[in-house]
């Protein structure tokens, strides 16, 4: 891998200060385990380095071939995936779920009561694939004390094993949205939704989709919703923040569930995969959906993914509800399947019209079409919301532009 910063238009000795941040603020206080960042300019890689270990029981050093888990860096792909079959006619934006999912047609919206006396009535719109790729759907988690959400747990509406695609989205269906379609922003399953659009409009499993149009063509081998054996040794150990402020193991590699192929193949959350391969699919996306002459997605298509579409170009400080998450609000936009900035003097940070997303293990990425940048910063550390990754790097790369 040929790097060179001065070609990528950097400050080489400034950028540098990435590695020299990362080691003192987090590696030699074990406030993570180890990481990666690759950052890239104009086609050039300008920086690439891999730091610390990746698995600190057995002392192994950090691979740069090293497996990560990903999480809700797996929506952006998605989201592409379905948004390729958007391109082939089989819906519009603004078309009803209700009619590639049925059992939608009489969804609910929570309006008031616990869930014994739960009041609700019928949406004044019904929910859409806008709204589906954008997180205004409705859904959420399930995870609060919200009378909605105890209803998710008491439908077990859940990414367990056993539990497929097709039945986790005819569950949902049960439970009342939050709010009504398109009106406010919450986090939420609908990413895995999609998934399962993507089964359903293309006739195939989630995975051998990616496969034959998103990970084939781009050369990302090192990507899948498992790990197979002879890649073990190359995936990381995931640790947990404690109260103690220490590092917990909470999914040893040698004994993960990662090793076999799940029942539900979450689109919002399931994949692992390495910096390198992540990287193929940055380049995709900053190359405006084609990269060494492989065409994933169209470029028109593709800049109206990562446009702002809450209403009124509004920020989620202004929409959203519920406060888990991947990103911050202020200044901050949602296109399809990613975050937008859309001001910097609001988001108090530099690279106004990146476009991103991240993962619950706190790795990182973005896409910045105005500095032709991209950044991928990967570890292995939860919750995401420990460290503010994205906003340190991102004063160090911007500053380093010359």
């Amino acid at each position: 891998m040929h790097i060179d910063p001065e070609a990528a238009g950097f400050d080489s000795k400034h950028l540098a200060t990435t590695t020299q941040h990362l080691h003192k603020n987090y590696i030699e206080s074990q406030k993570i385990a180890g990481c990666q960042v690759l950052i890239a300019r104009h086609g050039h890689i300008a920086y690439h380095q891999t730091m610390g270990l990746m698995d600190l029981e057995r002392n192994k050093p950090m691979r740069e071939d090293a497996i990560f888990r990903i999480y809700s860096m797996t929506k952006p792909i998605t989201s592409i995936a379905l948004m390729q079959l958007y391109e082939q006619g089989l819906f519009q934006l603004n078309d009803p779920l209700y009619r590639v999912i049925p059992s939608w047609r009489d969804q609910q919206v929570y309006v008031s009561g616990t869930t014994t006396d739960m009041q609700t009535k019928a949406p004044e719109q019904p929910v859409t694939f806008r709204h589906i790729l954008s997180h205004t759907a409705g859904l959420s988690y399930g995870a609060t004390n919200h009378p909605v959400d105890k209803l998710y747990r008491q439908n077990d509406v859940v990414r367990g094993d056993g539990e497929t695609l097709n039945t986790f989205a005819n569950k949902l269906a049960q439970v009342p949205l939050h709010f009504e379609p398109g009106s406010q922003w919450l986090y939420s399953y609908a990413t895995d939704v999609c998934g399962y659009l993507v089964e359903v409009l293309s006739g195939m499993t989630l995975d051998a989709y990616f496969e034959k149009y998103i990970f084939e063509p781009l050369g990302m081998n090192d990507t899948a919703f498992h790990v197979s054996a002879d890649k073990v040794d190359r995936f990381c150990a995931n640790y947990e923040r404690t109260r103690e402020k220490t590092l917990k193991c909470i999914d040893d590699p040698q004994a993960s569930t990662y090793a076999d192929k799940p029942s539900f193949l979450s689109g919002g959350g399931g994949l692992t995969g390495t910096t390198a391969d992540y990287f193929k699919f940055c380049e995709m996306l900053r190359c405006k959906g084609t990269v060494n002459g492989e065409r994933i997605i169209g470029s028109r298509t593709l800049a109206m993914m990562h446009r702002n579409h809450l209403p009124n170009n509004t920020d989620l400080a202004n929409l959203a509800v519920g406060a888990f998450s991947e990103t911050a609000y202020e200044g901050v936009g949602f296109g399809l399947g990613f975050a937008t900035s859309l001001s910097e003097v609001a988001t108090g940070a530099l690279g106004a019209g990146d476009y991103y997303w991240g993962g619950a293990a706190s790795t990182i990425f973005w896409v910045d079409p105005v500095e032709d940048l991209v950044a991928i910063f990967m570890t292995q550390l939860m919750p995401s919301a420990t460290f503010n990754f994205r906003g340190q790097i991102k004063n160090i790369i911007y500053a380093a532009i010359n």
